[in-house]
């Protein structure tokens, strides 16, 4: 029975990525799937370059990118972040966060928000050592940027998942938040709905995925032929009323991407779609 309903969502899946690939139009408000800005992570396309990533989305239907550190370098200056915020809107596409990025001392962190600053950024995706947290916390204060972790899993980076962040951030009113990779969080054995209402105030960005299995084993495959029903944790969103995008990350076939990611969004969509 789950697997005649896996492969008849997969079926749906395809058809929906194939008509988005083809330009197919649908009126923009009346399906469940326009409830959500639907973008996708910038490490899915680190083999490409900006504007190969940005034509490729477009051809998706793609509005939103997080952008990762080789199209925008960190010593990046405003004339070249602007040129930058111009070819992404030559393409329909808004380069809507910035990261992650990783700090590992003072001055990196120094460095992070200086970036976001110049970028026009409210927040930012960041990943500081944990002993940087009270001094990243103090960096938020100042420059009224937020933060949002993200979420590692099981391999031994700092963050593993949002209790971690939660522990000892202690309070969601300080601006420093989650980026909630959903693939990390199932592997580290979590329900993700669950965590999703539970930790509500928590959750400034979403990196949405799934995987082979539901432990450290796990690795990135095509939505819907994991192991994660996303139909709750859309539900999930709903109720918690999340307004943020539901950045596509696809870490399979790094050097051809665009089927996985265009089966992954069309799925994701379908998914929306019926949960309205």
């Amino acid at each position: 029975m789950k697997n005649s309903r896996m492969k008849r969502l997969v079926a749906v899946a395809f058809f929906l990525a194939t008509a988005i690939t083809v330009g197919a139009q649908t009126v923009e408000g009346q399906r469940g799937s326009d409830d959500f800005k639907i973008g996708v992570a910038g490490f899915t396309y680190r083999k490409f370059s900006l504007e190969e990533t940005l034509k490729t989305l477009q051809g998706m239907g793609v509005k939103y990118l997080s952008v990762k550190d080789w199209w925008l370098p960190l010593n990046s200056n405003k004339e070249q972040m602007d040129k930058f915020k111009a070819t992404c809107a030559k393409y329909g596409v808004e380069g809507y966060i910035l990261g992650p990025i990783y700090m590992n001392s003072e001055a990196e962190v120094d460095r992070a928000f200086d970036y976001a600053a110049r970028y026009g950024a409210k927040m930012f995706i960041g990943v500081p050592k944990y002993e940087l947290l009270p001094y990243t916390i103090e960096k938020v204060k100042a420059t009224g940027i937020r933060v949002a972790i993200h979420t590692h899993g099981p391999d031994g980076l700092p963050f593993p998942d949002i209790e971690k962040i939660v522990e000892m951030v202690k309070d969601p009113k300080l601006g420093v938040g989650c980026c909630m990779d959903m693939g990390h969080s199932v592997r580290m054995g979590q329900n993700i709905a669950r965590d999703l209402k539970k930790y509500k105030d928590w959750i400034y960005d979403v990196h949405i995925k799934d995987e082979t299995d539901a432990s450290q084993k796990g690795q990135t495959w095509e939505m819907g032929r994991g192991v994660i029903d996303f139909r709750p944790i859309v539900k999930a969103l709903r109720k918690i009323k999340y307004k943020g995008v539901l950045s596509v990350e696809f870490e399979k076939n790094e050097n051809n991407p665009t089927p996985g990611v265009a089966e992954s969004v069309g799925y994701l969509r379908g998914v929306c779609d019926a949960t309205k």
